[in-house]
C-alpha cells in the first residue's frame, strides 16, 4: 500500500491538535462507524484544521484496516496527517514478528502511535510480564518503526494513577519511549478520575525527572477523559504547564463519560488564552462541523455543548434581553461569530445569509449578490430546520433546495402515489410490499408503475422506486444505497414522534446525504430516497427528458 503523505502546511514543531474521533470516539456506546462514515468525519475534521487524524486500529479492527485502505485514494487531505493506532509488540515476542506490528506499517499511515503500559500494575497484572520485558516492548517497537520511517508517539495508558502509584517506574516508560525515538509520549488519565490541581503537580514532577535526565525539551501531550468532569480542564492545566500537544474527540465522544472536547479545548486555548492552534478562518467553521459530525454518526451535539450547542448563546426573555440589547456582551463571555454560532433570543438557528453563501459557493454556486435569492433560501432553511431536518450533513438535500430556490431543479419523475403495506403469514414470515406509480413531467400520459417486495418497507420502497425509474434511466441499477439512518426528534410525543431519515446513497460516481422528515418513518425515508435518486441523476448529467 503507498504511505499517505499528507500535507504538512505546520511545522512539525507546531502545537499538536490530535484527534481520536474515529477511534476513541468511537468506543463511545451506541456509536458505530462505517467505513463510509469514518471518511466523511475524517474531511470535516481536516475542515476544522486539527494536526493529526486518528483513523483507527489497523490489523485489529477489519473496518479500520479497510479505512486506511481507502483513504490512500479518496482522502485528500489538507492541513491534517492521519495517525494509525495500535499497541507495542507483545511479551515474548520480537518486534518484526509481530503482526499487529506489521499491520501498522501495511496501513501506510506516515503516523503511528502505539499505546504503551505506564503503570506498573497493569504491567503485572495485565499484561502478565515484568517492568523490564514491557520496557524492552516500548523501545523496541518505536525504534523499529521509526527505523522503518514512521513519525511514533506514545499513548502511556494509565499515566496519572500509575506515576501516584509508582513515578519512578512510570516515569521510566516515558524516558525509554522518548530516548528510543518518540517524537511525542501522551499522558494519559485513561480512567478519567483526575483533578486539575493532580495534573500540575505530576506534570511538573515529570518534568523536573525528565530535566535531570537530559530530555528537558521533550514534547508531552495530555489525553484526558471526562469521568471527573475535568477532562478539558486537565488538559488545559497540561498546556499551562508546558504540554504541547492534545488529544480529544469532538463533542466529547468516548468511552463511558467521554473523552476531552476537542472543539472546546482549541477554543479555550486560542480564543481565551491566545495560542495559534488552528486558522482563524476554520475556527469559525467549528459549530457547523460539529453538528455535521454529530448527524454522520447519529450522535447529535448536545444543545448545551460548550460554544457549538444549540443553546450556547441563547437568552431568553426578562434582565438579559434588555441588557443585551444595550451590549451582547454584557451576558456572553465571547462573541460567538468565532465559534461560527449565534446568539439566539427567539427561536433561530445558525443558518445565515452568509453561511448560505459560503455554502453556495462550496457547492459550485456563485451567489454574490443574489441579496432576493439568500433571504429566501435562508428563510426556508430556517422554517424546514425548525421542522425537524439538517442540512448539515446532508448535502445533497440543501443542493436540491438551493437549485429549487434557483429555478433549476431537475424533475426526473412526478409522484402519483406509493404505499406500502406488510402482513405476516401464518408461519410468522413478515412480508412487506411497495407499490410506486410515477408520471414522466414531459408526458403526463406516460406512466410507470412497479410493484416490489423487500426486507422492510424502505427496503421495499427502495427497489419499488428502482424499478418505476429503470426503464427511463438504466442508469439507476448503478446506484447503491450504503447507509440509513433514523432519530426520533420528539420522542416525548411516542409514537406519534417526529422522524428524520438520513440516507447515504452511491450514485453519479459520488456519494452523498439526502434528508427526509416525516410524522412517521416509512413518509420520512420516501423523501430522502425520492431525492438521492434526483440528485443522483442530476450529478451523473442526465438531462430532463
Amino acid at each position: 500500500m503507498t504511505e499517505q503523505t499528507s500535507p504538512a502546511v505546520r511545522p512539525i514543531d507546531a502545537f499538536h491538535v490530535y484527534d481520536t474521533t474515529l477511534r476513541d470516539g468511537s468506543q463511545q456506546e451506541g456509536l458505530t462507524l462505517s467505513v463510509a462514515d469514518k471518511l466523511a468525519v475524517a474531511r470535516l475534521l481536516d475542515e476544522l484544521g486539527v494536526t493529526y487524524i486518528e483513523g483507527g486500529w489497523p490489523g485489529a479492527v477489519p473496518r479500520d484496516t479497510e479505512f486506511f485502505a481507502r483513504a490512500a485514494t479518496e482522502l485528500d487531505l489538507r492541513t491534517a496527517r492521519l495517525a494509525a493506532f495500535g499497541a507495542t509488540r507483545r511479551a515474548g515476542t520480537a518486534v518484526e514478528d509481530d503482526v499487529q506490528v506489521r499491520a501498522l506499517l501495511d496501513s501506510g499511515a506516515p503516523t503511528i502511535t502505539l499505546v504503551a503500559k505506564s503503570d506498573i500494575r497493569h504491567v503485572t497484572g495485565a499484561l502478565r510480564t515484568t517492568g523490564e520485558e514491557n520496557l524492552a516492548m516500548v523501545g523496541d517497537s518505536v525504534r523499529h518503526l521509526v527505523a522503518a520511517g514512521r513519525e511514533v508517539f506514545i499513548d502511556a495508558e494509565h499515566f496519572f494513577d500509575g506515576f501516584l502509584a509508582d513515578p519512578d517506574y512510570t516515569t521510566s516508560v516515558v524516558v525509554e519511549a522518548l530516548t528510543s525515538g518518540a517524537g511525542v509520549v501522551a499522558l494519559c488519565d485513561t480512567n478519567g478520575g483526575m483533578l486539575p490541581h493532580q495534573i500540575t503537580e505530576i506534570v511538573a514532577d515529570l518534568r523536573s525527572r525528565l530535566e535531570a535526565a537530559g530530555l528537558a525539551d521533550a514534547r508531552l501531550g495530555a489525553h484526558t477523559h471526562n469521568d471527573s468532569g475535568c477532562a478539558v480542564a486537565n488538559a488545559i492545566t497540561a498546556v499551562r504547564g508546558g504540554i504541547s500537544h492534545i488529544q480529544g474527540c469532538v463533542n466529547g465522544y468516548g468511552e463511558r463519560t467521554g473523552n476531552a472536547d476537542i472543539i472546546a479545548m482549541v477554543a479555550d486555548l486560542q480564543l481565551k488564552m491566545g495560542m495559534d492552534l488552528v486558522p482563524t478562518e476554520t475556527l469559525v467553521e467549528a459549530t457547523r462541523i460539529a453538528h455535521a459530525i454529530g448527524e454522520i454518526v447519529n450522535m447529535p451535539t448536545s444543545a448545551r455543548a460548550p460554544y457549538v450547542g444549540a443553546s450556547a448563546f441563547a437568552h431568553k426573555a426578562g434582565l438579559h434581553a434588555s441588557a443585551i440589547r444595550v451590549d451582547p456582551d454584557l451576558y456572553q463571555h465571547m462573541d460567538p461569530r468565532a465559534i461560527g454560532n449565534d446568539m439566539r433570543m427567539i427561536i433561530s438557528d445558525m443558518a445565515g445569509r452568509a453561511s448560505i453563501e459560503l455554502k453556495g459557493r462550496e457547492l459550485g454556486f456563485d451567489l454574490a449578490g443574489e441579496g432576493d435569492h439568500l433571504g429566501r433560501l435562508a428563510a426556508r432553511v430556517k422554517q424546514r430546520e425548525a421542522a425537524g431536518y439538517s442540512y448539515e450533513a446532508a448535502d445533497a438535500s440543501f443542493e436540491l433546495l438551493l437549485l429549487d430556490e434557483l429555478g433549476r431543479l431537475p424533475r426526473y419523475f412526478d409522484v402519483e402515489s406509493w404505499r406500502v403495506s406488510s402482513h405476516q403469514l401464518r408461519d410468522g414470515t413478515l412480508e412487506t410490499e411497495a407499490t410506486v406509480k410515477l408520471l414522466d413531467p414531459s408526458d403526463a400520459a406516460a406512466r410507470s408503475v412497479a410493484i416490489a417486495e423487500g426486507n422492510g418497507p424502505v427496503n421495499a420502497l427502495d427497489l419499488a422506486l428502482r424499478s418505476a425509474l429503470r426503464e427511463r434511466f438504466p442508469l439507476i441499477d448503478d446506484f447503491e444505497l450504503l447507509d440509513f439512518k433514523v432519530r426520533i426528534l420528539d420522542a416525548h410525543h411516542g409514537t406519534d414522534a417526529t422522524t428524520r431519515v438520513l440516507v447515504r446513497t452511491s450514485g453519479g460516481g459520488r456519494e452523498f446525504q439526502t434528508v427526509g422528515v416525516g410524522p412517521n418513518l416509512i413518509e420520512a425515508s420516501w423523501e430522502a430516497l425520492s431525492d438521492a435518486y434526483t440528485y443522483g441523476l442530476h450529478v451523473a448529467g442526465v438531462p430532463q427528458r
